[in-house]
């Protein structure tokens, strides 16, 4: 089994300064050594991140953040067998009255197909996905 690290804890990570050593650290301290890895859902939610920075500096910051992650932790592709995954997902949660936040949805879909976990700040989306395995960080 591997991670999907969700866009919650790495938002977190980058806000309190840590670095993205000192992040897979906490991770894997806190849910044991596993592959790690990024959707590219999460990816797009960190570079929307960079562009509503309210400062060069925290725009730079979140750079830098997103550069050491992306040369420390693989990115998996949104693709067609996830998208048909996520589309089922979504139509039996929803006619049961669930409705799951799309870009959680996506990640959700991705760790799905992968086999992988979901760690997040913010399992309560996430526990809405049948068979997902979600730890909270």
């Amino acid at each position: 089994m591997g991670l999907i690290l969700d866009s919650s804890v790495l938002i977190t990570a980058e806000r309190s300064r840590q670095t993205v050593a000192e992040l897979l650290k906490q991770v894997l301290a806190r849910v044991g050594d596993q592959e790690t890895a990024l959707s590219a859902i999460a990816l797009v939610e960190l570079v929307h991140g960079i562009h509503r920075a309210n400062t060069p500096q925290i725009r730079a910051r979140r750079e830098a953040f997103i550069q050491e992650l992306l040369a420390d932790v693989p990115v998996y592709p949104f693709t067609q067998r996830i998208a048909f995954l996520a589309g089922r997902t979504d139509g039996e949660q929803q006619s049961h009255g669930v409705k799951i936040p799309f870009q959680d949805l996506l990640i959700g879909a991705t760790a799905l197909h992968l086999r992988f976990a979901v760690v997040t700040g913010n399992p309560g989306h996430f526990q809405m996905i049948p068979n997902l395995e979600v730890k909270q960080l």
